[in-house]
């Protein structure tokens, strides 16, 4: 048999767009089947039918819900169904209706409002609903006609302003007041007091009316967010009517808690919850219930309200200045402090004294001088260090393994002893992390013969999970497996999983969180055959809490490294030595040299275990581009995008070291001909290329030093004649001032061989000059050919 049916739309679920984010209606009402009434259009009387009420609900990440309603109707019957303005828009774009029975889905409607800003606009009255006070309302009707009534009479005409003033009596406290400004019909400009004992009157009945219309669109737009939706169908008999439609729900969570075993042999295990909340009006009685892991598209469209296009309103353009800024001052981080006090044997302060904080290599992290009180600050890097405190006349004072934290300061008093410089007391600081007795294991309790603790774990180990699990194409569904009843406004917790995983506990260390304590965690693998859903954590350790944190998704066989608490025994300190450069090839091509050099680096991590436990500690090293493990190097025990994570044993009270070797490839080129031959030679001392490389240069670098050659002596030249020509210039100047006198003449006579004998020696530099140049010429020829040609 064919169903009638009437599909609106088939679109399930979605989710806000990327940084678009729903902001929530009021309380959202329940989707509240009415009971079924009459269509009047059918002409045949409708009888009451069954609720339509909710038969399954599907939650999904994205805040949204996927609700189906089952109901029975009968003849021509309409159904209504309550909603809020939010919840409608999401209807709208999803509602599927059918008639199962013999019958058909005729209609559905819905009361559509306009916004109330349109609605107050068009009313033309000059009111918004901002106008809640007595004083906004008046300010609005500037230019309306009042009538005041107070008790020194009755006073009509125009209202001009509203105005606001103190007014104060004696020594009492002053009081606001407001007054009406109202212009006679005498042309007086009266002044009314609003206060209880005050009447106003609307003198324009036109006006009145309009007040009153405002008032009544106020008040539907308390109501404005109930939006009735009837459904009318056609038909005879009673049959069954199906409703479904998405509409916004809280989002569903997920909390898990891993136990892990107090006994050798058990797996510890992972214990899943669903927290639902039902806050839509309506109580959810035996449902079928899903929880979706995953976030369909879904967006928010407000398709319920009649729509209006504005047009843009383009102001006049303004010069446009720029506005001074301030910043926040920068703010250093990851450093420690050490203050102190020095003082004599009999505890008079000493100033004066120089004081060194000393790294593990003996050099100088930082020094300070104490000031006339005999107080010092130190700023280093966090760490352990050896304070030395020195002054003339004093033995010299050392303070050893003094530990820095970021953030934490360390106080190292000091006294010094009279005596030589060269004689040096050590004293050892007081550890800033004594470590207190282990408390003793709390009394076991029993119960029924059965110690407590022995009976929550197996029974823990034994729950079954009310959900099954099934993958849905790029989403994962827990379906629960009895029906669900949550009331309405009430939330719950659901079991969804119960099942056996593989861990391994560790300790995490990464160089970004340098001066932070190292991260205590777990490496969890998902055993348990389902999608597991990301949410928080708690961890179950000795039958106490020991951390909690936060999980992303895992599918079924993922490994994970998840941290819940810090460490606060283990202590690791990385450092960097830069390795030698290796060349690795070296090519000569079109009078390039291209050398092919591998870098070398190593890292060294130095882990200290404090506690009376062996650790297993993970060191993250951090992926740099171009830089790869060296052969034979440590190897990771697994790697991501950006981290390579090494695993590292350390036993109690003992330490460890972790040293990563890398090398990077990279090429250096040298263009021969921009360089000079001095500068080529200091290249090929540092390069480390070898001798093959410099017997292939030998000649280039002749050749340059013969066109240096060259070149200096065309310059020398050059700086001649300039300077000939110089002293002629002056010469002809001296002549040019003479008179003409014997000894006059005699000076003339002598400027002028003078001057012959430059000439002279200018024609002989200028034929010096061009043989140069044609030598320069063809040294050039013959040193381009030369380079040209070099193959290595």
């Amino acid at each position: 048999m064919r169903l009638p049916i009437l599909l609106v739309t088939a679109v399930l679920a979605a989710s806000p767009s990327a940084g678009q984010t729903a902001a929530p209606a009021a309380a959202p009402l329940a989707p509240r089947p009415q009971t079924a009434r009459a269509d009047p259009a059918a002409g045949v009387e409708g009888q009451r039918t069954d609720a339509l009420a909710v038969r399954r609900v599907v939650l999904y990440k994205n805040g949204v819900g996927y609700f189906e309603h089952v109901g029975r109707v009968r003849g021509n019957q309409a159904v209504t169904i309550d909603f809020t303005s939010a919840q409608l828009n999401d209807v709208l774009k999803s509602l599927t209706t059918l008639d199962l029975g013999n019958g058909k889905v005729t209609g559905i409607s819905y009361n559509s409002e306009a916004p109330l800003a349109q609605r107050l606009f068009a009313l033309g009255l000059p009111l918004g609903p901002e106008a809640d006070t007595a004083a906004a309302f008046f300010k609005a009707l500037r230019g309306a006609r009042l009538e005041a009534r107070t008790a020194a009479g009755l006073v009509s005409g125009r209202l001009l302003s509203v105005e606001h003033r103190t007014r104060s009596r004696g020594n009492a406290v002053a009081e606001q007041i407001t007054e009406l400004s109202i212009l006679t019909d005498t042309g007086e400009v009266r002044l009314v007091e609003l206060s209880t004992e005050s009447v106003v009157r609307l003198a324009d009945r036109e006006l009145n009316q309009q007040v009153g219309r405002y008032l009544g669109i106020l008040a539907s737009a308390q109501q404005q967010s109930l939006r009735r939706m009837t459904i009318s169908t056609t038909g005879t008999g009673e049959r069954p009517l199906f409703v479904s439609y998405v509409s916004e729900v809280p989002v569903w969570k997920t909390t898990y808690r891993l136990v892990m075993p107090s006994k050798a042999g058990t797996k510890p295990f992972l214990q899943g919850w669903a927290i639902v909340d039902n806050t839509v009006g309506e109580d959810w009685t035996n449902v079928e219930m899903s929880l979706v892991a995953g976030a369909p598209q879904s967006f928010i469209q407000s398709i319920s309200q009649p729509y209006y296009l504005r047009r843009p309103v383009v102001p006049l353009p303004e010069a446009a200045q720029l506005t001074p800024q301030t910043h926040e001052a920068g703010s250093a981080s990851g450093s420690g402090r050490i203050t102190g006090r020095v003082t004599d044997a009999s505890g008079a302060v000493i100033p004066g004294v120089d004081i060194a904080a000393l790294g593990s290599d003996g050099k100088a992290a930082g020094r300070a001088v104490t000031d006339g009180e005999g107080g010092y600050e130190l700023v280093v890097a966090p760490g352990t260090y050896t304070l030395t405190f020195e002054l003339m006349g004093f033995k010299t004072e050392r303070t050893s393994d003094v530990e820095v934290i970021a953030g934490e300061p360390a106080e190292e008093n000091a006294t010094l002893r009279v005596g030589a410089l060269q004689e040096t007391v050590t004293v050892a600081a007081r550890s800033r992390r004594a470590m207190a007795p282990p408390p003793p294991p709390p009394p076991a309790y029993t119960l029924d013969g059965m110690e407590t603790s022995a009976r929550v774990a197996n029974n823990m180990a034994a729950l079954e999970a009310a959900a099954s699990g099934r993958e849905m194409g790029d989403l994962f569904e827990y379906r629960i497996k009895e029906p669900v009843t949550i009331r309405k406004n009430q939330s719950a917790m659901v079991p969804i999983l119960n099942g056996e995983v593989t861990t391994e506990k560790v300790t995490l260390w990464n160089p970004s969180r340098a001066g932070a304590l190292p991260l205590r965690g777990v490496w969890l693998t998902n055993s348990t055959g389902l999608t597991l859903d990301g949410g928080s954590f708690t961890v179950i350790e000795s039958e106490a809490f020991a951390g909690e944190g936060l999980m992303e998704a895992l599918k079924p066989g993922e490994k994970r490294l998840l941290s819940y608490a810090a460490d606060t025994a283990v202590r690791v300190e990385a450092t960097s030595n830069g390795g030698p450069r290796r060349v690795e090839g070296v090519r000569i091509s079109r009078g390039v040299i291209v050398q092919t050099v591998k870098e070398q680096d190593q890292r060294v991590y130095t882990i200290r275990n404090e506690d009376v436990s062996p650790r297993t500690v993970v060191i993250e090293h951090p992926v740099r581009a171009g830089w790869v493990l060296s052969p034979g190097a440590a190897q990771p025990a697994e790697s991501s995008g950006g981290v390579r994570r090494f695993r590292v044993e350390v036993d109690a009270k003992k330490m460890a070291t972790l040293t990563v070797d890398e090398t990077r490839p990279r090429e250096d080129r040298v263009v021969i001909s921009s360089l000079s031959a001095d500068q080529l030679g200091v290249w090929l001392q540092r390069s480390g290329s070898g001798p093959s490389l410099e017997a292939v240069l030998r000649p280039v670098i002749e050749k340059k030093q013969a066109l240096a050659a060259i070149e200096q002596n065309i310059a020398a030249r050059k700086s001649e004649v300039d300077r000939i020509g110089t002293d002629q210039q002056r010469v002809r100047e001296n002549m040019k001032a003479l008179k003409g006198t014997a000894e006059e003449k005699a000076l003339v006579q002598r400027y002028a061989r003078q001057l012959d004998e430059q000439e002279t020696r200018l024609e002989v530099l200028r034929k010096e000059m061009a043989d140069l140049g044609q030598q320069l010429a063809k040294a050039q020829t013959e040193l381009e050919k030369l380079v040209d040609g070099l193959t290595l």
